[in-house]
This record gives C-alpha cells, sequence and structure tokens, in this order.
C-alpha cells in the first residue's frame, strides 16, 4: 500500500508514522513543510497547507492519503481573524489536496476530523448520525472541510473516511492534557476534586490504530466514524489516573462545581470551565460494529503508556 501522509513532524502524524513503520508493508511518502531530519528519499516538501500548495509529485503513485495535518486548535490565538486563518489551512488546504488526490488516482482519502463538529457540551453521548453543531472557529473548519470532502467524493468516486476523535492523549500531548499532567507533576493544589462530570477521550494509541484499522477496511468507506477510548471518566477521576500513572498523585481540594462555574464566569474564563467542568461522551458503537474493532488500550493503560521511556 503506497501511503502519502501529511502532518508527520506533528503529535498525531508523527506516531502514525511510527506505527507503520512498525509494522511494515506501506510504502509511506511525507508531506512537509520543510525537510527537517527526514530522508529526502520519502519527504516531499510543500510548504504550506494552502489552496495554492502544489501536491502533484507527493501523490504519484499513492493509493491513500491519510490527512493529519491541521491548524490546531489554539487556546490563545493572536491571529485579527482566527475563523479565516482555520480556513485557509483546514479548508481551502484540505480540499486542495483532496481535489488533487482524486485527479491523481488516490483510491482512499482519510480525514482526521474532531469530536467538535458535533459540539463541545452534551447530555447524551454524541454519534456520528448527530447533527453537526461547532460551537469553535476550529470544529467550524474542520465541519466546512467535511462538506465539502464529500462534495469531492460525489464528484470523484474516491472514497472517504471522516474519523472525529475527542481529546486526545499521550506522550508529550499539547493542549489541554499536556497542562494538565504539568499541573500534576508540579504538585499544584488543584479545586477539581468534586467534579462530577462525565468526558470521552482517546489515547493515541487507540486512535493511531482505528486509523490503521480504515486504511483497507471496505465497510470504512464513506463513513464518519466517532473514535474513543470506550470509557469516560470525570475531571476528578481523569487528574487522579494521570497522578497514578505518573507516580504522584494529585492534589485536589474538593470545591463544588457550581462555584467554579462561577468564578469562571466572573473571570471571563467560561471556556476553559466548560472543558474542565462540562460533559463530552462520544457514543462508539458504530465504529467498532462497522469495523469490528475495539480500543487495544484501556484508559489506565494507555495513560500509562503515556509515560514509559518507549513511547
Amino acid at each position: 500500500m503506497n501511503i502519502l501522509l501529511t502532518g508527520a513532524s506533528g503529535f498525531l502524524g508523527g506516531k502514525i508514522l511510527k506505527t507503520l513503520n512498525r509494522l511494515g508493508g506501506f510504502d509511506i511518502a511525507l508531506a512537509l513543510r520543510s525537510q527537517g531530519s527526514y530522508s529526502a528519499a520519502i519527504a516531499h516538501v510543500v510548504g504550506e497547507l494552502s489552496a495554492d500548495t502544489e501536491w502533484s509529485v507527493a501523490l504519484t503513485g499513492r493509493q491513500l492519503v491519510i490527512h493529519a495535518a491541521a491548524r490546531a486548535h489554539i487556546m490563545k490565538d493572536e491571529v485579527a481573524d482566527p475563523l479565516a486563518e482555520y480556513r485557509r489551512v483546514n479548508v481551502e488546504g484540505t480540499l486542495n489536496l483532496a481535489r488533487q488526490a482524486a485527479a491523481a488516482g488516490v483510491k482512499r482519502f482519510i480525514f482526521i476530523s474532531s469530536i467538535g463538529v458535533n459540539g463541545n457540551i452534551n447530555t447524551c453521548p454524541f454519534t456520528a448520525d448527530d447533527r453537526p453543531n461547532p460551537a469553535e472557529s476550529y470544529a467550524q473548519s474542520k465541519w466546512e472541510a467535511e462538506q465539502g470532502l464529500w462534495k469531492i467524493q460525489q464528484e470523484t468516486g474516491m472514497e472517504l473516511v471522516i474519523i472525529r476523535p475527542p481529546l486526545v492523549y499521550g506522550p508529550s500531548a499539547p493542549g489541554n492534557f499536556g497542562s494538565l499532567v504539568r499541573w500534576i507533576e508540579k504538585g499544584i493544589p488543584l479545586p477539581l476534586g468534586a467534579i462530577h462530570n462525565r468526558r470521552s477521550l482517546v489515547g493515541i494509541d487507540n486512535l493511531v490504530d482505528l486509523i490503521i484499522r480504515c486504511i483497507n477496511h471496505p465497510a470504512a468507506a464513506n463513513q464518519v466514524l466517532l473514535a474513543g477510548d470506550g470509557e469516560d471518566l470525570s475531571t476528578t477521576e481523569l487528574l487522579r489516573a494521570v497522578g497514578k500513572a505518573i507516580g504522584r498523585p494529585a492534589r485536589l481540594i474538593p470545591v463544588p462545581a457550581a462555584v467554579l462555574q462561577c468564578g469562571a464566569t466572573l473571570l471571563g474564563k467560561q471556556a476553559m470551565a466548560q472543558r474542565l467542568l462540562g460533559s463530552l461522551q462520544v457514543d462508539i458503537s458504530k465504529t467498532c460494529e462497522l469495523l469490528d474493532w475495539k480500543p487495544p488500550y484501556t484508559v489506565e493503560e494507555g495513560l500509562r503508556r503515556c509515560f514509559e521511556p518507549s513511547n
């Protein structure tokens, strides 16, 4: 199988590349912004992901594209118009790649989207068939990319697989998970000892296993698939589990969630409070049944693997 992988220098793309190389049997080409430390034999420097990126050389002879590159969710975005910038990369850049991939004869296009397309809070688990309700610019750009990809699929017949993961954790994870780990490592007391929400997560090993299942599985064609570990935790349970995994018990103070929510509103930190206090559950039953798949690692195992030297 000849594969073009984008985003190989990133958190998820790097793990995909490492796993594909370990499994063997894949001819992998990488699309990169710069050469870096990769061999010129596999690395195609395409520069910025945009509507003008030229992909012809990188796509030559490829049967599958795994598109993991994106402008990721940025907590403190300093650009004047974040949505426009997300659209430039995640929508225009993605659709340009997909059009050229279809023209080059690529059979299947795997797009790593986000559960944010469904929404960022719920009272019952999201399913792949729910009406999209993106609430943030990053998720909006992913939803617009999905819509454009479906049009390309219908026009060209190139198979499309869309995977929407929730928060992804793993070794050196960026974003919210990385912040939680740093807080616990530093022994910072956190007022999060009485949070009774439910959050779905996905370990990077489970997510990559799902992506690889989608490479060849015939039932994955033209599907939206939700990813997850199949276990939901409260923020309090997650912090304690992280502390156990790193061998440093989380120092949690049992402050009622309503008090924290009120304080966050006064400080203008509603978005942060929502991620820590709100619920976001994902129903992965369609993914498991359709692909005869189950997450290979439990949350406990996935967290432990985050801090093992081999990972």
